[in-house]
């Protein structure tokens, strides 16, 4: 997530080959096609302080909970932003910038033990995953004093922490970092394995320690490399999610100052991609006219800076029931620009790419979101708006 840039609509260009240098052929996503439905944003709350996150605890299907920059947690229960925050760590959370309060996600045993986990950058700059639990009392209050550290990360910049985190199909907890900041990853932490930026991590969180290591992690028991990654060569992977029906992994790398990417990770990979930062950017060379691209996973879509774009935010693939046609459509934006574009993922290419003028905010996009029922959520400014199908009155 970059600093904030004036609002401004564009024209993605998404590369079609996988070269060195100014990628050759392009193609414009269009309008949605004859027969599509129509789109439309419906506010679901507004005056947030930088909400950056949307989720909810599985089957719960009356709440949703926001991530503030700021520190808070707010609860939305039945269409009703509730005035007192659910947890408040504005205390201990450096805002703003790059930092704050990134990520919350819920573990699919919530129900009974209560427990959830956070991603937020300590005063000191470095990043903290925690877990919390809901207080005995309210379920709309979580507990301030039942911190579980989880993990600590030292951040040599002030930008690139990442801040995803995500519960995947398997259970086990997820965590994005992105390469330590700067520009151009001075401290080449991307293609690090001996380190946690610029990857995807993956821990067990479900024992009594902090975390455990898969024993199917790529690097599990390797001596030198990390054994929480799960995948390397990112920039900044502000947002990431897995499609909830097949399983498959999509990942929104923010880029330098000239290509964004997307990258999917199918549901039978067994880790270990290498996502090419900083050798490349997105599906360009970085800083020269080529590169050695022996055993890196290219983007299955990229696109310029060109009219204001200039930060990636990732989505997720509709799974909705409100709206039938979108089944399989994965939805993402750009920060900066403001517009919200989707694209059908075959197995091997980005397909069907369709351009949803009405789906912008009129703000930058932080984030999106998912409710229980796999619907989605836009988050712009301060307000969160519900992706819903528009009937003819």
């Amino acid at each position: 997530m970059p600093t904030m840039n004036p609002f401004a609509l564009c024209t993605l260009l998404v590369s079609a080959t996988a070269c060195a240098g100014t990628p050759m052929d392009s193609q414009a996503p269009g309008p949605p096609p004859p027969g599509a439905p129509t789109l439309a944003l419906e506010t679901v709350a507004g005056g947030l302080s930088s909400p950056l996150d949307l989720t909810a605890p599985p089957g719960d299907q009356s709440r949703l909970f926001v991530a503030e920059q700021t520190g808070a947690i707010r609860i939305i229960e039945n269409g009703m932003l509730l005035p007192l925050p659910f947890l408040d760590l504005s205390g201990v959370v450096s805002c703003c910038g790059e930092r704050g309060l990134l990520g919350i996600a819920f573990p699919p045993d919530y129900a009974t033990t209560g427990r959830l986990f956070v991603s937020y950058t300590k005063r000191n700059g470095d990043s903290r995953i925690a877990s919390f639990t809901v207080s005995a009392g309210d379920p709309n209050v979580a507990d301030p004093g039942s911190e579980a550290v989880i993990l600590e990360v030292s951040q040599p910049f002030g930008n690139h922490n990442g801040g995803g985190i995500v519960f995947g199909p398997d259970g086990m907890l997820y965590i994005g970092f992105g390469d330590g900041g700067s520009g151009g990853d001075p401290q080449g932490n991307g293609q690090d394995r001996t380190d946690l930026l610029g990857s995807i991590l993956r821990i067990d969180v479900s024992g009594s320690a902090p975390y455990a290591i898969p024993a199917d992690n790529p690097y599990a028991g390797h001596a030198t490399f990390r054994q929480e990654l799960w995948n390397y060569g990112l920039r900044n992977p502000w947002r990431f999610s897995f499609d909830r029906q097949t399983g498959d992994l999509y990942i929104g790398d923010v880029g330098q100052n000239r290509r964004e990417e997307i990258d999917v990770q199918p549901a039978a990979s067994a880790g270990g991609e290498n996502y090419g930062w900083n050798t490349m950017e997105g599906l360009e060379c970085y800083n020269a006219t080529s590169c050695d691209q022996t055993d890196l996973v290219l983007p299955v879509l990229d696109y310029g800076h060109g009219g204001g774009a200039c930060s990636v935010t990732g989505g997720y693939v509709y799974r909705g029931s409100a709206i039938p046609a979108l089944a399989g459509t994965y939805f993402y934006a750009d920060y900066c620009a403001g517009w919200v574009n989707s694209f059908r993922w075959d197995g091997a290419a980005a397909t069907e790419q369709i351009r949803w003028d009405a789906l912008a905010p009129g703000d930058v996009i932080t984030s999106f979101g998912q409710d229980a029922d796999g619907e989605l959520y836009v988050i712009g400014g301060g307000t969160v708006f519900r992706i819903v199908e528009q009937t003819s009155p």
